[in-house]
């Protein structure tokens, strides 16, 4: 199989989330073609993108002529207009791009994506609005949502495991939740081992389920 990790990548849309990855995506080095069908936003990014045009992407001609076919990656980045969102996803599925990443506004939205033959629905209004509730919290530093259960927080260690390797805390045993990395004081995180012993001070990263960790979190 090819390695298609960089990959030239379509995104259309560019409001906020649609500018937010195509400005990443090339700062990473991937080549993007940016589409808009609004002309004021496109000559806004022109000198941010490499690659920025205005079209209708609710016309599969115009996403031929554009070359939109022969990309490997896809991100339909239109969350306000449910109805070209849908249709704009369907031409993609239409010009048999493998790899189709598709924005929800709604569970509703992200199953008709589904069902129409995206391969990715992200949700980044609940998504982001979740990992802020953990945030204002005031017990978890930072939180990412890594599949539908599973989690990745940063946090500061639970009493419970202070001062004792981690095999010994057996956190994982009766929480289900891992330690994979510590950071002690102003230094990096490293990898943690069974050896590992953490202090109030420090900062751990920790993976589980999701109630695994909130469990955790609300316990120490």
């Amino acid at each position: 199989m090819a390695d298609t990790t960089h990959a030239p990548v379509v995104v259309i849309g560019l409001g906020r989330f649609g500018t937010a990855i195509a400005l990443e995506l090339e700062r990473q080095g991937t080549e993007v073609l940016a589409i808009d069908s609004v002309n004021r936003t496109v000559q806004n990014l022109s000198s941010q993108l490499t690659h920025a045009v205005t079209a209708d992407c609710t016309d599969i001609e115009a996403l031929r002529q554009l070359g939109v076919g022969d990309f490997h990656r896809a991100v339909v980045a239109i969350g306000d207009h449910l109805e070209d969102s849908i249709l704009v996803t369907s031409l993609l599925v239409d010009l048999e791009i493998p790899d189709i990443w598709a924005k929800a506004t709604s569970a509703h939205h992200g199953r008709i994506l589904e069902r129409i033959g995206a391969h990715h629905v992200v949700f980044p209004e609940q998504d982001m609005g979740e990992r802020v509730a953990h945030l204002v919290s005031g017990n978890v530093l930072d939180y990412l949502k890594i599949d539908a259960d599973f989690a990745l927080a940063k946090l500061r260690p639970p009493r419970e495991i202070l001062g004792v390797p981690l095999s010994e805390s057996e956190i994982r045993s009766k929480h289900g939740v891992t330690v994979v990395a510590v950071k002690k004081g102003e230094g990096s995180f490293t990898y943690a081992t069974n050896e590992t012993v953490v202090s109030r001070d420090d900062v751990i990263l920790a993976v589980g389920h999701n109630d695994d960790i909130e469990h955790l979190v609300d316990g120490d």
